[in-house]
């Protein structure tokens, strides 16, 4: 005898399977691939909602539409010449021509001028007072000094009377006798004048140059010493950069040079010293803005490395600077888009050309297409 189900139960149980169904992961059967040969079966694949994913390969799959939200750009590099460059560590340093310092030539106690004290990153002008420096004697030397013109100031009242009493006498006494009095008279004033100004005497520190104050370690009432560089005034638009080698050839190699990292300026190969410091030759190098009459991003004291092109020629493919990034081993890397939705990470060996591109002499080949824009967001999908 066959017994049916209540319809009530029927429901409740495909309820419960559809449910269960719903809740449970999707997997794919043994042995599937997907469009682009991937194990569509391997663990640890998860695909997010977007479709972004990291292939156990290391590939990583970008769908087309967040292939254009992330403005990936790619192109075929083909391999051709540019010129072969090495790397200098460098230091931004001042212009001789173009800067100055401001010491005290005696030590003393510091007062403010007439518009104050300037503090770093003011604009002043060649011949404006930026301090005064009141001199201090020691106690001793300024008693004596003190003894002195008191001692000038009494001679010289006597000298004046002397001086009066002899005009009184004038037609009795030689003339030669009034005028040696009045040189006395007078010789015994400019000294005492010489000795009173130096007892009060102040330095004033006055700008060497056109520019902005670089440096300024002052404060009102400071005490400070003799030959202590108390500002410095650079030109903004005039700075070099000292690089160091301890190849004594580079010089007469290099035909031109930059900054890395820095894309607004320009270098020009002022000269090369012919004697070693600290085992390093250092070489000059004049710094120019790309746009005429832009301000310098970079500032004295700066560590800087320096790009130098030799007229040396090298092959490679010659890649903007940001086509290479670093994978989680910090290997140098380029994405090659290898499919529709597919970029595979490629180890490379490159050199900078200059602050904007890089020429890669090992890892590529003339029919890779290399991602040059976009490559640090698809290192960064996990």
């Amino acid at each position: 005898m066959t017994r049916y189900l209540p319809v009530h139960t029927v429901v409740a149980a495909m309820t419960l399977a559809a449910s269960l169904l719903w809740l449970s992961p999707v997997l794919a059967g043994p042995g599937a691939h997907g469009p682009n040969g991937e194990h569509l079966d391997a663990p640890g694949v998860a695909v997010n909602a977007s479709g972004l994913a990291r292939l156990p390969d290391g590939s990583v799959n970008v769908p087309k539409l967040a292939q254009r939200r992330m403005a990936i750009r790619t192109v075929l590099a083909p391999e051709t010449e540019a010129a072969a460059t090495v790397e200098l560590p460098g230091r931004v340093v001042m212009d001789p021509n173009a800067s100055g310092r401001v010491q005290a030539v005696h030590g003393g106690r510091v007062e403010p001028g007439p518009k104050g004290l300037p503090m770093a990153g003011q604009s002043v002008k060649r011949g404006d007072v930026l301090a005064y420096v009141r001199h201090h004697a020691e106690p001793y030397a300024l008693g004596t000094q003190q003894a002195r013109l008191a001692d000038l100031r009494a001679q010289r009242q006597l000298a004046e009377q002397r001086v009066q009493r002899l005009e009184g006498l004038e037609g009795t006494v030689p003339r030669k006798e009034i005028e040696s009095a009045r040189a006395d008279a007078t010789s015994l004033a400019e000294r005492a004048r010489s000795i009173g100004a130096s007892l009060v005497a102040r330095e004033t520190l006055t700008a060497p140059v056109s520019g902005v104050i670089a440096r300024a370690d002052l404060v009102i009432g400071q005490v400070v010493e003799s030959r202590d560089v108390l500002f410095e005034v650079v030109d903004p638009a005039r700075m070099l950069v000292e690089a160091t080698t301890a190849d004594a050839n580079v010089a007469a190699r290099v035909a031109s040079a930059s900054l890395q990292g820095v894309p607004e300026v320009t270098l020009r190969l002022v000269g090369a010293s012919r004697a070693m410091r600290d085992g390093v030759l250092p070489l000059t190098f004049a710094v120019s803005p790309v746009k005429a009459g832009s301000t310098l991003p970079i500032a004295i004291g700066q560590p800087v490395t320096v790009v130098a092109q030799s007229k040396d020629r090298i092959k490679g493919v010659v890649l903007p600077a940001q086509a290479v990034v670093r994978n989680p081993s910090n290997e140098s890397i380029v994405w090659i888009k290898s499919g529709a939705e597919r970029f595979v990470p490629q180890p490379v060996q490159y050199r900078p050309l200059d602050a904007r591109t890089v020429v890669v002499t090992q890892g590529l080949s003339a029919d890779n297409r290399v991602v040059v824009q976009g490559a640090p967001l698809i290192a960064q999908i996990r």
